[in-house]
C-alpha cells in the first residue's frame, strides 16, 4: 500500500454527517459561501474535487485540524442551483487520498493530497479473491440481504447489485456506503484499505443493526396488532350498532341497544325535574362520544348510577301497631322505653303518612341489643334494613362521594346504600356513629349533619351525583357506646339509653333465645342439652359481669361445646347442666357474687362507677400515714375527681371537731387515698360521698358497713349533689350483692324508669347532706368534741422538739 509520487491539489468540499466512498454517487446540498466557490471552482477546472468529513458537523467553518485525514477524490457530474441561494450537486467517489496541506484559496479551500494506491486501486485490474475472502464476500451479501428486508429505506434492488460485485474492495465500500452506522464509523472503513478487514467489518457492523432492526420490527408490529383490533372492535361495533337501528325499524324496540335502553329508562322513571334534566343532558353527551373513549365509561357509569337510584319506589309501611308491638316484643325482651317510641313514630306516621322528626341514637354498652333492634324495628315497619359501619371512616367522600373529575370516583355511601336498597324509604341503621373519625380528608361526623337533619335532607347532594336526592322519607338510627360526638350532631337526633339488663332480664333473654341459638348451632338435638334455671343463673352471677349477653352467649356456647363432645364420645346421652355441676362445665369462677368486702372496715367504702360497658362497684380506701396533713392520692384519678377528693378533704377539716377529730391531727397525719385498680383511667364528681366517708372513718377508727355502697357528689359545705348512670349503678350494686344504697335526694324522681326488680332487690335511701350518709354508712356512731385554738397551740409541741408516742384518738 503507497502513496502516488506527487502530491495534487484539488478544491476541498468538507462533508457534515456523511462519508462518500469509491465508486459511490450521492447527491449533495451546499449552502456554505467557501463550499459554493469551491464547486465552481471545480466546475471551472476538470470538475475533480476532495470531499472530506467533518470532525463536528456544527462547524461552519473549519480548519484543518476539524477535518478526517483520509477522505475522497469526486467528479462533479451535475450542478444545480436552487432559488434559495443553496447548491444540488451530483458527484462520483474515485480514490482514497490523504490530506497533507489546506489553503484558503479565492475565497474557498484548496487542499494538497496524496492519492492512496493498494491492490484494491481501481487503476489496477482486479485481482481474483482467494477462498476466505470469497467466502467472507458471500456472507456479507448474505448478510446485506437481511439487513435489506428490514431497513425500508433502502431500494429492493440494492441487495441483487451488489450481488453481482465480484471485486473485495468495491463490495466492502458500497456495502459501507449502504447501512446505517454512525459517521466516525463509516470514517473508520474509509481509512481501512485491507479490503477483507473491511469486510469483516461491514459484517461487525451490519450484525449489531440488524439486532436493533429486529426490536424495532416486533415493536412496530405489536402496536399494528393493537391498532388494527382497535379499529376492528370499532368498526365492528358501528356495524353491529347499525344492524340493531335496522332491527329496530322493523319493531324489535332497539333491543340491546344500550342508548335506547337509556332513554327508555328516563322516559319510564319517576326522576325528579332536576334529575330529568341532568340525564338527559349526559345521555346527549354519549351519544357523541366514541364508544370505547374513557370519557364514555365515565358518562355512562354516572348514568348506571342516577337511573339505578330508587326514583318513586317505596315499600308499603305497615300501619298496625298492635302487630309492630308484637315483632318488637317477640325479637327483645325489655327495652321497654325504646320499644315505646318507635311505636309513637309508628302512631304519627299511621295519622299523616309522613315521618318527618327527629333521628334515634340508641345510646348504651356493648352487647344489649342496639344493632339488632335497628333490624327489628325495620321489620316491624314493613321497612328494608340497610346497615352502614361508621367505625373508623376518616374520610368526608365515604358519605358525600367523589366528585366525577376524581379517577375511578364513587358515590358515597349514602346514595350507594339507597340504590342497593331499592326503595326510596329503607330504615337505615348508621351503626358506631360515636367511632368515627378525621383527618386531613376531612370531617366525616361533619358531612354526617346534612344527612341526619330532617330540614336539609329532603336535598341532600351527593359530590357524584350533583343534583338534589331526598333522604326525608328514610328512616335513619344510629347506636354509639357513649356520648362523645360533636355537639351540632347531638342536637340533631333524640337520644334513647339503653342501660345494661337486670339479671332475672338475662335469665329470660337466655331462655327465650340464647340457649336455643346456641342448640342449633352446634347442631345438638331437642333433649340432649338443659341448662337449668338455677344453673344458668350461676352461670351469670360467677362467669360474666357486663352490662349486655354477648359474654353469657359465648358462656353458653362454651357449654354447648362441651356438652356436645361427651355425647360423641359416648359418656352420655343427655347433658343436664345446674347450678352444682356448672363448674364441671365452665372452669374456675371468675367472679365473686355477693358483697365487696367479707367484714366491715376501716376506711373502706365500696362506691358505684358508670362505664361505657355498664355500672361497676368502685372500692375507695383510704389510711393515715406520718405526715403535714397532705391528702395523697393514687388510681389513675382524672382532674375532676382529683378536686373531688380535695373538696372532701377540705370539708372534713372545716368540720372535724364535730365527727370527734381533733384538728391539730392533721398538723401530724397524711391522708392516703387509694382507688383500686390502678391501671384503669378514673374520673367524674360522684364519689365524694364515698370518699368523705372513707377519710372519716380512717381518722375516727369507726368502720364502714359492708352492705352499704353510695353514690354523690359532695359540695363544701357537706350538701350531696345529683349524678348519672343511675340505672347502670344500681345494676352493678344488684349484682355484687349490696343491699342498700345511698342516692342523692334530687336523684329520687329517676326512680320511676328504674325496673321493679331493682328496686325490690335494693334498699335505696336517698340522702342530701353528708351527715345523714355517715349515720347509715358508719357502724357506731360520732361523738362530736369541745376544741378551741387555744387548745390547738396546746396540744402542739415546742418548735424543735418532735412530738413524743404515738396519738390516740377514737
Amino acid at each position: 500500500m503507497t502513496q502516488s509520487s506527487a502530491p495534487h491539489s484539488y478544491p476541498v468540499l468538507p462533508l457534515r454527517d456523511i462519508v462518500v466512498f469509491p465508486s459511490m454517487i450521492v447527491p449533495l446540498f451546499v449552502g456554505r459561501d467557501k463550499s459554493v466557490a469551491a464547486l465552481e471552482a471545480a466546475m471551472a477546472g476538470d470538475k475533480e474535487i476532495f470531499l472530506v468529513a467533518q470532525l463536528d458537523p456544527a462547524q461552519d467553518d473549519p480548519a484543518r485540524d476539524d477535518l478526517y485525514d483520509i477522505g475522497v477524490t469526486a467528479t462533479v457530474l451535475q450542478l444545480l442551483k436552487l432559488p434559495d441561494g443553496t447548491v444540488r450537486v451530483l458527484v462520483e467517489g474515485k480514490r482514497r487520498a490523504s490530506l497533507s496541506d489546506l489553503a484558503e484559496r479565492d475565497g474557498y479551500l484548496a487542499a494538497q493530497v496524496d492519492l492512496l494506491e493498494a491492490e484494491d486501486d481501481d487503476s489496477a485490474e482486479p485481482v481474483a479473491p482467494n477462498t476466505e475472502v470469497s467466502a467472507l464476500m458471500r456472507s456479507v451479501v448474505d448478510q446485506f440481504e437481511n439487513y435489506a428486508k428490514l431497513n425500508r429505506k433502502l431500494p429492493a434492488e440494492t441487495a441483487v447489485q451488489l450481488g453481482e460485485i465480484e471485486d473485495a474492495s468495491k463490495l466492502a465500500d458500497a456495502v459501507a456506503a449502504n447501512i446505517q452506522v454512525k459517521v466516525s464509523d463509516k470514517q473508520a472503513l474509509l481509512v481501512e484499505r485491507d479490503p477483507a478487514k473491511r469486510l469483516e467489518m461491514v459484517f461487525a457492523f451490519m450484525e449489531g443493526e440488524l439486532g436493533v432492526l429486529q426490536v424495532e420490527k416486533k415493536i412496530k408490529s405489536r402496536v399494528k396488532r393493537q391498532m388494527e383490533k382497535t379499529q376492528r372492535e370499532y368498526y365492528l361495533n358501528e356495524q353491529l350498532k347499525a344492524i340493531q337501528r335496522e332491527l329496530g325499524n322493523e319493531g324489535e324496540e332497539g333491543e340491546g341497544d344500550e342508548i335506547a335502553e337509556l332513554t327508555q329508562k328516563i322516559a319510564t322513571m319517576k326522576l325528579s325535574k332536576e334529575a330529568r334534566t341532568k340525564a338527559t343532558s349526559e345521555l346527549k353527551k354519549l351519544k357523541t362520544m366514541a364508544p370505547m373513549s374513557a370519557e364514555a365509561t365515565v358518562v355512562r357509569n354516572y348514568l348506571d348510577v342516577l337511573l339505578g337510584l330508587p326514583w318513586g319506589k317505596k315499600s308499603k309501611i305497615r300501619k298496625d301497631i298492635s302487630a309492630a308491638q308484637a315483632v318488637l316484643d317477640e325479637d327483645h325482651y325489655a327495652l321497654e322505653k325504646v320499644k315505646d317510641r318507635i311505636i309513637e313514630y309508628l302512631a304519627v306516621q299511621a295519622r299523616t303518612n309522613k315521618l318527618k322528626g327527629p333521628i334515634l341514637c340508641l345510646v348504651g354498652p356493648p352487647g344489649v341489643g342496639k344493632t339488632s333492634l335497628g333490624k327489628s324495628i325495620a321489620k316491624a315497619t314493613g321497612r328494608e334494613f340497610i346497615r352502614q359501619s361508621l367505625g373508623g371512616v376518616r374520610d368526608e367522600a365515604e358519605i358525600r362521594g367523589h366528585r366525577r373529575t376524581y379517577i375511578g370516583s364513587l358515590p358515597g355511601k349514602i346514595v350507594t346504600n339507597l340504590k342497593k336498597a331499592g326503595t326510596s324509604n329503607p330504615l337505615f341503621l348508621l351503626d358506631e356513629i360515636d367511632k368515627l373519625g378525621q383527618d386531613f380528608r376531612g370531617d366525616p361526623a361533619s358531612a354526617l349533619l346534612e344527612v341526619l337533619d330532617p330540614e336539609q335532607n329532603g336535598k341532600f347532594q351527593d359530590h357524584y351525583l350533583e343534583i338534589d336526592v331526598d333522604l326525608s322519607d328514610i328512616m335513619f338510627v344510629t347506636t354509639a357506646n357513649s356520648l362523645n360526638l360533636p355537639q351540632a350532631l347531638l342536637d340533631r337526633m333524640e337520644i334513647i339509653r339503653l342501660e345494661g339488663y337486670t339479671e332475672d332480664e338475662k335469665v329470660e333473654i337466655a331462655e327465650r333465645h340464647l340457649i336455643a341459638k346456641q342448640i342449633e348451632a352446634h347442631g345438638l338435638k331437642a333433649g340432649e342439652f338443659t341448662l337449668t334455671t338455677e344453673g344458668l343463673r350461676a352461670l351469670i352471677q360467677y362467669y360474666t359481669r357486663e352490662a349486655g349477653v354477648r359474654t353469657l352467649e359465648r358462656e353458653i356456647a362454651k357449654l354447648a361445646r362441651k356438652a356436645l363432645r361427651r355425647i360423641l364420645e359416648n359418656k352420655d346421652t343427655a347433658i343436664t347442666i345446674t347450678a352444682e355441676n356448672l363448674s364441671d362445665f365452665a372452669g374456675v369462677k371468675k367472679y365473686r357474687h355477693g358483697l365487696g368486702e367479707e367484714e366491715n372496715q376501716i376506711g373502706a367504702v365500696t362506691g358505684l362507677a358508670w362505664t361505657e360497658v355498664g355500672g361497676e362497684l368502685l372500692t375507695i380506701e383510704s389510711v393515715t400515714v406520718p405526715g403535714r396533713g397532705v391528702a395523697k392520692i393514687t388510681g389513675k384519678l382524672g382532674d375532676v375527681m382529683k378536686e373531688s377528693i380535695e373538696t372532701a378533704f377540705s370539708f372534713i377539716k372545716a368540720r372535724s371537731p364535730s365527727y370527734g377529730i381533733k384538728p391539730s391531727l392533721f398538723a401530724r397525719k397524711d391522708v392516703h387515698i387509694h382507688l383500686p385498680e390502678g391501671a384503669v383511667p378514673k374520673d367524674g364528681p360522684s364519689a365524694g360521698i364515698g370518699i368523705v366517708t372513707a377519710i372519716i372513718s380512717t381518722l375516727t377508727g369507726v368502720p364502714v358497713r359492708r352492705d352499704i355502697a353510695m353514690t354523690g357528689e359532695v359540695t363544701l359545705r357537706g350538701r350531696v349533689l345529683p349524678i348519672g348512670g343511675l340505672k347502670e349503678k344500681l345494676l352493678a350494686a344488684l349484682r355484687g350483692g349490696i343491699t342498700t344504697v345511698l342516692i342523692p335526694q334530687e336523684n329520687e324522681k329517676d326512680l320511676a324508669e328504674i325496673p321493679a326488680n331493682i328496686l325490690n332487690g335494693l334498699k335505696i335511701i336517698p340522702v342530701s347532706h353528708v351527715d345523714e350518709v355517715l349515720r347509715l354508712a358508719l357502724t357506731g356512731p360520732l361523738e362530736a368534741i369541745e376544741w378551741s385554738e387555744a387548745d390547738d397551740l396546746a396540744a402542739q409541741p415546742p418548735a424543735g422538739i418532735p412530738p413524743v408516742g404515738g396519738e390516740v384518738h377514737h
